[in-house]
């Protein structure tokens, strides 16, 4: 597996005008700070590997620390897939959705079926899917008297468990891409207190065909002016997904938590789109005599519309500010589509077309690391901080840059550093966290207006107490 990771003499010396095979002038001993951190977490120093190095094409690492170590990145991955997806697509890229129809259409009725086409747009959520549906009644469609059919053929993909990552099969970030992706195939619970009435009422979005939450749940409001009365007001609501038709809750909403949202992924994901497609029509008025269907668009369809999403700038910015996994899946399936002419595109193909881009940045013969599904969920990802600090930098020095540089979170001012510790935008820097990897990497911003690209990400059992080791690396990078 090493050896996937170790650069060949050939491109070690083309790259050494570049300054990057030239570790051996950086420092190679943590700050003590950071050692001292590490040591409070109980994580030996050889479960971080770091670098540190100028956004200047030719300067020498700051700093190299297992630089070359293959490990978990976590969701940093997603810097590889997103900065991919803005070099091979383009900025404006945007993903399509089309709408086909047979049959005749008189008097608002559509005699025959409608289509609906999906692209891989990963932004069909609730508000866009509500648009879609009514510029498909701009076509002058009121009633289908046929069926409505999904055709999710772009993208090639078995079955997957859900649950199989950690579990959690509920969890919003363990849902699987989709050709045809509604809402994140996640359902969106509001709860709204309505002190006069005792209760908190209960809203679905998008609405889904067939499935029926209660209206209301009863109010506690035994400590309503207590802020830290709200405590676990999801575990107070003794919520029961089990039935994915008849979701309930046993127990009560506290009134001190005010209004408040609750994702979760839908329980039968391959009837979200199904459910979601069929709600909204009908809440817009629509009306649909048959059924919504699997299937694909036939020959003789008329395609009525396209629907584009946001461009993909757009995207990568909601991706990367929130570590969107399927989001991110869905850009890397993407990534295979190039050049195929509308072929279906699976794993393989989306791990080749990245590769081959991979290998165009840092040069031939550099093979891709692991990369699994280009989210960074997953166990068996493997990737070098001096890879990825190498990728940073160049993505500096490019065109590119203002839209990558952009998407990642800010510290201490959004996205998945909205709490971090670091001063208010001291750094913009891509987040990675799972059971057993902390990771931060991007862009350190110095006093003197100095911008150093920083990778670190720690392997360990007790990963997550070494977040502090990981902010002072930040900030000693910012005084460099």
């Amino acid at each position: 597996m090493l050896e996937r990771f170790r650069t060949p003499k050939l491109i070690c010396a083309a790259l050494l005008a570049l300054a990057f095979c030239g570790a051996a002038q950086a420092q190679t001993q943590l700050p003590a700070e950071v050692t001292s951190l590490l040591a409070r977490a109980k994580v030996p120093v050889d479960a971080l590997a770091a670098v540190v190095l100028d956004t200047r094409a030719g300067a020498a690492p700051l700093l190299a620390w297992r630089a070359d170590a293959p490990v978990n990145p976590a969701s940093t991955l997603k810097l590889v897939t997103t900065y991919a997806a803005l070099d091979r697509l383009g900025p404006d890229f945007r993903w399509q959705t089309r709408v086909y129809s047979d049959g005749t259409l008189r008097d608002g009725v559509l005699q025959g079926n409608l289509y609906l086409q999906g692209g891989g747009d990963p932004k069909l959520v609730s508000e866009r899917l509500w648009l879609l549906l009514r510029r498909v009644q701009g076509l002058g469609i009121r009633r289908i008297a046929g069926d409505i059919w999904l055709d999710r053929s772009a993208f090639a993909l078995p079955a997957t468990d859900p649950g199989a990552f950690d579990g959690e099969p509920l969890k919003p970030y363990n849902a699987a891409p989709d050709a045809l992706l509604i809402n994140y195939r996640s359902q969106l619970f509001g709860f709204t207190p309505d002190p006069e009435a005792g209760v908190a009422h209960v809203t679905l979005e998008p609405p889904l065909a067939g499935v029926e939450p209660p209206a209301s749940v009863p109010l506690d409001n035994s400590r309503p002016d207590a802020a830290e009365s709200c405590g676990d007001w999801r575990g107070a609501l003794r919520a029961d997904f089990s039935d994915a038709l008849r979701p309930r809750f046993a127990g009560r909403y506290p009134l001190a938590c005010g209004t408040r949202e609750w994702p979760i992924a839908h329980p039968e994901p391959e009837r979200m789109a199904a459910r979601a497609i069929a709600g909204m029509w009908a809440a817009i008025g629509g009306q649909l005599d048959g059924q919504v269907r699997d299937g694909s668009v036939p020959a003789q369809a008329r395609l009525r519309l396209g629907f584009e999403s946001p461009p993909l700038a757009e995207v990568v910015r909601e991706t990367n500010k929130y570590s969107n996994n399927v989001m991110a899946q869905q850009i890397f399936l993407t990534l295979g589509r190039t050049g195929r002419d509308g072929a279906p595109t699976g794993l393989a193909e989306a791990r080749l077309a990245l590769e081959r881009w991979w290998q165009d940045k840092l040069g031939p013969g550099t093979r891709l690391p692991e990369v699994g599904n280009g989210s960074g969920l997953g166990r068996d990802t493997r990737l070098s901080a001096h890879a990825l600090a190498r990728l940073l930098q160049l993505a500096w020095q490019s065109g590119l840059m203002p839209d990558l540089a952009a998407s990642l979170p800010a510290s201490g001012l959004d996205g998945t550093l909205r709490r971090s510790a670091l001063d208010a935008g001291q750094a913009h820097l891509k987040t990675g966290s799972l059971r057993d990897v902390q990771a931060l990497a991007g862009y350190v911003h110095g006093a003197d207006g100095q911008r150093r690209v920083l990778v670190a990400i720690v392997n360990h059992d007790n990963a997550r107490a070494a977040k502090p080791a990981l902010e002072a690396l930040v900030r000693w990078a910012a005084q460099r």
